[in-house]
């Protein structure tokens, strides 16, 4: 009797530049595409901007000279798509900035990612990192 995985899951190591944060939107977008849901539709349009933001987060906010950030993509369930991004500054938590200039560059990211996701937070990354969690709904389709 065969036994089947029901859990689709991706984990990558990227370095923690610019480039590495740009890598984790591409790759990103590849897994989904290889687990059906193509280039262009609403979950990884959805999950290609929630991943390029946790990713640059990671990179600007979370950075520590040599060591990199972590990316993971989960499919647990028919219907909901679970993405990680872990970094090793687990004292510098994510919060969303509400109030600000509308002239302002940067602080709306996290807004983004609240809009895209049905769920999202951080939690403790042993032994001093933080992991960024945000899960999309994918309905039962794919």
């Amino acid at each position: 009797m065969k036994s089947e995985i029901s859990t689709r899951q991706f984990t990558q190591l990227l370095s923690a530049t610019p480039r590495g944060a740009r890598l984790a939107r591409l790759l990103a977008a590849r897994q989904l595409d290889e687990w059906g849901w193509p280039h262009g539709c609403a979950v990884s349009e959805s999950t290609a901007l929630v991943v390029a933001e946790l990713a640059a987060n990671a990179v600007t906010h979370g950075h520590v000279k040599g060591r990199g950030f972590r990316l993971t993509l989960a499919a647990e369930t028919s219907d909901t798509l679970r993405i990680e991004v872990a970094d090793p500054r687990g004292d510098r938590r994510p919060l969303v900035r509400r109030t600000g200039s509308p002239t302002e560059e940067t602080g709306r990211g996290l807004l983004l990612v609240d809009a895209l996701t049905a769920r999202w937070g951080s939690e403790p990354w042993p032994p001093s990192g933080k992991v960024v969690w945000a899960e999309i709904s994918t309905g039962a389709a794919r």
